[in-house]
């Protein structure tokens, strides 16, 4: 079951995402979630097709930056969008599954285009009530 939720925040050209979850690989997942619902409706992408991804990086936070950004380079090469991710980490490495789809423009209505994540207003903490959040700004 999870615990995370996600959202947007606002940014003056871009889109911020924030990742919330009870540990730092569910905030992680969430803030691809985060990403997704820059481009459509998560609800409206049906976990079909799974995709393995794994990154390494010196902290957390570049790691989220990492994570995204393959998760963006997936999606254009691959042409699939993501609706749900396992993420397991390690220290400062991530092995994940993200599920999705090929992109149905009728069905998906894509609004934008995420070119990819960004250092800006980059951190990856835990709050004083323990839950972990992941964020970013987003270029699109």
């Amino acid at each position: 079951m999870t615990t995370g939720s996600w959202e947007h925040f606002p940014h003056d050209a871009d889109v911020g995402v924030r990742g919330l979850g009870a540990t730092p690989a569910e905030a992680f997942a969430q803030a691809a979630m985060a990403m997704t619902a820059v481009i459509t409706d998560p609800d409206c992408v049906k976990p079909t097709e799974a995709v393995e991804i794994s990154c390494h990086a010196p902290d957390l936070e570049i790691l989220l930056v990492d994570w995204l950004n393959a998760l963006v380079l997936e999606m254009t090469t691959r042409k699939l969008l993501f609706a749900r991710f396992d993420v397991a980490l390690n220290n400062s490495s991530i092995k994940a599954m993200a599920y999705g789809e090929p992109i149905d423009v009728l069905r998906h209505q894509p609004a934008t285009e995420v070119k990819g994540a960004t250092f800006t207003e980059l951190s990856v903490t835990q709050s004083l009530d323990g839950r972990w959040i992941a964020q970013c700004i987003l270029d699109v």
